[in-house]
């Protein structure tokens, strides 16, 4: 009989995931918990993204995952091996891009990925290495050495290389800092076409609209603990608020208008915001706006974000101690 585990809010197959955490603990003397009974589940194939504040112990949670730190307690199967005991039986089947990854200096990316390729014990020929640098667009860079590359190329670097070995689980920590928009999509695209592969990804980001796009599962952390856990959508549709209609520069006038047509709106600097509790409800709202002589340069609709579920759990956290669920 197959057994049913719970992952992001749904239920998988035990045994079809390729990291499974129970109750894990990281401790620090003299009563520092880092990380405090962490438990979560990784389905193959997927892009798990782990957010949280500085200091919410997500960093401790993915360096134990990575085999770089040993856990106080708990159990961490990685791959389906016993990550404290047996890591080293599963190193090469792995990649890591480390938030602070600083590249071999004195080599340009083609050497870079060449010995990187060796340390795995990967045949790379000429052809594939170029094609790994394009892939993260620094072919037209192969020739420089690695400490004349800007930091967002310094990034693309660290990618290319933990792809060398074509890993079934990927550790990207703060893949895109440093990147200027158009890149940081274009590693979007990579990360999506990985996860397509079949490789695991899990990232960790301080750009909430990177794991809104990219993470099919979201856990938020806080004080080592896990206070939330499901797919953005999942997570946006039981945390956030109600989708808002903005009157851009409608100002007092249009505020004292609304109210006297009984609207119930606010006012956010100089624009005017109505709430709308049912999208549903949109368009027989924005009939009612529209019909009302109220000033403004433009009017559009604001739907809730994974950051705006973010920033609501953590100060709800911050200011009451306990979220309530």
């Amino acid at each position: 009989m197959l057994k049913l585990i719970r992952v992001g809010g749904e239920e998988v197959v035990a045994g079809s995931s390729v990291v499974e955490v129970s109750e894990l603990r990281k401790e620090y003397p003299p009563d520092v918990k880092a990380v405090d009974g962490v438990s979560f589940s990784i389905p193959k194939g997927i892009v798990f993204s782990l957010l949280g504040p500085n200091g919410a112990g997500k960093t401790t949670t993915v360096e134990i995952l990575e085999g770089l730190r040993t856990p106080t307690s708990g159990q961490i199967r990685v791959l389906d091996v016993d990550a404290a005991r047996d890591y080293s039986s599963i190193r090469k089947r792995i990649g890591v891009l480390p938030q602070n990854f600083e590249p071999f200096d004195l080599l340009n990316p083609i050497e870079a990925i060449a010995y990187w390729a060796d340390l795995f014990e990967v045949s790379m020929s000429k052809k594939e290495v170029e094609s790994r640098l394009d892939q993260v667009g620094l072919l037209h860079r192969k020739s420089i050495m690695s400490k004349n590359l800007s930091g967002g190329e310094k990034r693309k670097l660290g990618i290319a290389l933990s792809l060398v070995n074509d890993p079934e689980l990927l550790f990207l920590d703060e893949p895109t800092t440093g990147l200027d928009p158009r890149a940081r999509r274009d590693l979007w695209k990579l990360i999506e076409d990985t996860k397509k592969k079949g490789t695991t990804v899990v990232l960790t980001t301080h750009y909430l609209d990177e794991a809104e796009k990219l993470a099919d599962d979201v856990a938020i952390m806080h004080k080592g603990k896990i206070i939330a856990h499901g797919s953005p959508s999942q997570l946006i549709k039981k945390y956030g608020k109600k989708t808002a209609i903005v009157l851009v520069d409608a100002g007092p006038e249009g505020l004292k208008e609304l109210s006297r047509r009984g609207i119930q709106a606010a006012k956010h600097d100089n624009d005017v915001i109505v709430e709308v509790s049912d999208p549903s409800e949109l368009r027989v709202m924005f009939a009612k706006l529209s019909s009302i002589e109220v000033k403004y340069k433009e009017m559009y609709t604001r739907r809730q974000t994974l950051e705006d579920v973010f920033l609501g759990l953590i100060g709800a956290k911050m200011e009451e101690g306990v979220l309530q669920e």
